[in-house]
């Protein structure tokens, strides 16, 4: 199980509080939405609320420790190689064309830094993928980032109320852009991935949604992907139904009887950590009590990394990718 694990006792704890306090993030908008000009060309001072946290920026940071491979790869997109003073926590590797900036990067950490490894990188900033990025109880709260004069950042997909993740996506991609004075960049990325995403949807659209499971780990329990958060909607964009959008979380645990009774079509198994994707075929194959389920007996298996899975800049290809695994007839040219 990853470090979403620890994210979600976390959020356990913290839900009453952090559903008060974070939301989407907010910027100054006019009435349609877009973020308002700054009175000044480079487009600062520029003020963000993140996760119930208000930040000030008067330039762009300039020493910037990432948390989590989703961040990471976010400023690898935009460009932002050579902000970065240190990095910690792959789920897997990074995507070839970010390969050689990455490289670039010290590795402070192989999991999460503890809080004295970070300050020894000197940053300014602190980008956080996950909520456990930001956990108190090991010293690395937002509170006291700030207290030694360092802005941070938390992945919206662990705060945002609103149940659009793909909008959620375009405006973490936007307001980053924002933060490191290359909004264009970010306005680019976003452009070419709702024509992306429109393109997938263009190939599915007289197609059935496909039931499916999403098997990420677990033994006695199912951990699967819930009805929030962008994994729900990635399954819905490439053309499956997820079984336990009920769920009311991005992640969770489901019972096997309920996997049994909703009679998934196609089981997507996350590809990350030390338990490999035929290990964990192996388990599903083998257990006499999915022997009924239409997706075992006809072994139709999806695969996706994890990092395609999360909120970043691989989901548009990820929709992509994984429709191609549920519909190959339809998404073959």
């Amino acid at each position: 199980m990853s470090r979403r694990t620890p994210a979600l006792i976390a959020a356990a704890v913290l839900l009453p509080l952090a559903l008060t306090a974070c939301s989407t993030s907010e910027t100054s908008s006019d009435a349609q939405g877009r973020p308002e000009a700054s009175e000044k060309s480079d487009g600062f001072p520029y003020t963000v609320k993140n996760c119930g946290v208000t930040s000030t920026f008067k330039a762009p940071p300039k020493r910037v420790v990432t948390m989590n491979q989703h961040v990471t790869e976010i400023m690898l997109e935009l460009g932002l190689a050579k902000s970065l003073v240190g990095t910690a926590y792959l789920d897997d590797k990074v995507l070839p064309k970010y390969a050689k900036d990455y490289a670039s990067v010290p590795v402070i950490a192989k999991e999460y830094p503890s809080y004295e490894q970070v300050l020894a990188s000197n940053p300014d900033f602190v980008y956080g993928g996950y909520a456990s990025a930001f956990a108190a109880g090991d010293g690395r709260s937002r509170e006291a980032f700030k207290k030694s004069g360092i802005e941070s950042r938390l992945n919206t997909e662990s705060c945002a109320k609103a149940d659009t993740p793909m909008e959620t996506l375009y405006e973490e991609v936007r307001e980053v852009g924002r933060t490191f004075g290359v909004a264009d960049r970010a306005e680019a990325w976003i452009k070419q991935a709702k024509a992306d995403n429109a393109a997938t949807a263009e190939k599915l659209k007289d197609l059935k949604a496909l039931p499916v499971f999403v098997y990420d780990s677990g033994d006695k329990t199912a951990f699967t992907a819930g009805g929030k958060g962008i994994g729900n909607e990635l399954i819905k964009r490439a053309g499956g139904t997820n079984i336990f959008a009920d769920l009311d979380k991005s992640f969770g645990d489901a019972s096997w009887e309920n996997v049994v009774a909703r009679k998934p079509e196609a089981i997507v198994i996350y590809d990350y950590g030390a338990t490999t994707v035929e290990q964990k075929k192996k388990r599903l194959l083998t257990d006499p009590a999915l022997a009924d389920v239409p997706a075992i007996k006809n072994k139709r298996f999806a695969v996706m990394p994890l990092s395609d899975v999360v909120l970043g800049v691989r989901v548009p290809a990820a929709v992509d990718k994984l429709a191609a695994q549920l519909h190959p007839a339809a998404t073959t040219p």
